[in-house]
């Protein structure tokens, strides 16, 4: 009940002080809603690039350089690593191709969890393909539709070829792929090698000189992901271990991370000379108030009420400025958001300012605690005031 009583004393004189207390408002949203644009601007900003690398495939793949030569097995070790998102083995660059029509297209494996066909269906049998947007362009195909793929080779002199029909399941998107490719089942890639290299295939009935290869089969290269961002340097110092060299993006990311940290870094500097301020200031206001209203402090002395008591009276006319200049700066903040995206993003979805609702709570809270403490320091002096005073004035 006390502590109700205090809250209603202290919010009377509050708006008693109207002037004093407006002013206290605006000086405190000079200093929070600066800030909250800035780190707006900061995680925007660094959120929407991390967001781009992170919805970019190409951004953790890792391939390997030279010639190589990796076993089904050591890729599927690699396939059952926690950093590792997809791998799979890939057959030599100048066997992976097929002419469609006209075209000659890059054939490139693929299975589930490929992140390059995510949310599309996946080829399961030798006669599906999912075909890029460039390719479908020059072959006027869509999804759904029959290609006939052939494949050449030259034997002994002599100029063959072979062919097979295959169904487009689906064109990828021109973002994703912006070659002349196909992607299909291991399989077919696999057999196009082994036609090439004069070997029989008895999936498509292609003679040879023999049946295939043995189950050691050995692959130049393969196609590997990243689950994360972070993951992409400890892959490559993997695999530089390994002494195998791989190119990767990770001077990309170390780039937008660096970026990250820096602006940090700018961002908790300026906040810390701003906070200091308002803790500058909102302790001066409470020594000011505490000799402003000596008298009426000490009539409620006077009234029975204890140090505690007027030091609250104190504080919480200071958190009631800090409120509603947290409130304001809110409003604020999100116009000058909403102009600030509209100004600057170009592609949707992203942000050149964003705050989520976490960092608005931390803000508030950020903004109570230092104005409830520079006002209880500031307005210890209630301690020295003394009922007498306040009977002297009655």
């Amino acid at each position: 009940m006390r502590i109700a009583l205090v809250a209603s004393l202290a919010w009377q004189d509050y708006r008693n002080d109207a002037w004093l207390s407006v002013c206290s408002v605006l000086a405190l949203v000079a200093v929070i809603a600066p800030l909250l644009v800035l780190f707006g601007l900061k995680y925007g900003l660094v959120s929407s690039l991390t967001e781009r690398l992170e919805n970019d495939p190409a951004t953790r793949e890792i391939i390997p350089l030279g010639g190589g030569r990796f076993s089904s097995e050591f890729v599927e070790q690699l396939r059952q690593r926690n950093d590792v998102a997809f791998a799979l083995p890939r057959t030599r660059q100048i066997a992976a191709t097929a002419q469609l029509g006209a075209v000659t297209v890059e054939m490139l494996p693929t299975a589930d969890n490929d992140p390059l066909l995510a949310g599309m269906p996946m080829p399961k049998g030798l006669d599906q393909i999912v075909l890029s947007q460039t390719a479908a362009e020059k072959l006027g195909a869509k999804a759904g539709d029959w290609l006939e793929a052939s494949f050449g080779r030259q034997v002994a002199g002599r100029v063959e070829s072979q062919r097979t029909r295959v169904q487009v399941l689906h064109v990828l998107p021109l973002e994703a792929f912006a070659r002349d490719g196909l992607f299909a089942p291991l399989g077919l890639l696999e057999a196009a090698e082994d036609y090439r290299d004069g070997r029989a295939v008895p999936a498509f009935g292609w003679d040879g000189d023999a049946v295939g290869v043995s189950e050691q089969r050995v692959y130049p290269a393969f196609r590997l992901y990243a689950r994360r961002l972070v993951d992409v340097e400890p892959l490559r110092v993997y695999f530089v271990g390994q002494n195998l060299l791989v190119s990767t993006q990770a001077q990309t990311i170390a780039q937008v991370q660096s970026l990250s940290r820096n602006l940090s870094i700018v961002f908790w500097i300026i906040a810390g000379l701003a906070l200091a301020g308002a803790f500058a200031a909102i302790f001066a206001g409470a020594l000011a108030a505490v000799e402003r209203k000596r008298r009426e402090l000490s009539v409620l002395r006077l009234l029975g009420f204890s140090t505690a008591g007027l030091l609250l009276f104190v504080v919480l006319q200071a958190l009631y400025s800090a409120g509603f200049s947290a409130v304001l700066s809110g409003v604020l903040y999100g116009l000058a958001q909403s102009g600030l995206n509209q100004l600057f993003v170009q592609v949707p979805g992203e942000y050149a300012s964003h705050l989520l609702a976490r960092h608005y709570g931390l803000a508030l809270a950020a903004v109570l605690g230092v104005s409830a403490v520079a006002a209880a320091c500031g307005g210890w002096r209630v301690a020295r005031i003394q009922a007498s005073e306040g009977i002297r004035d009655v």
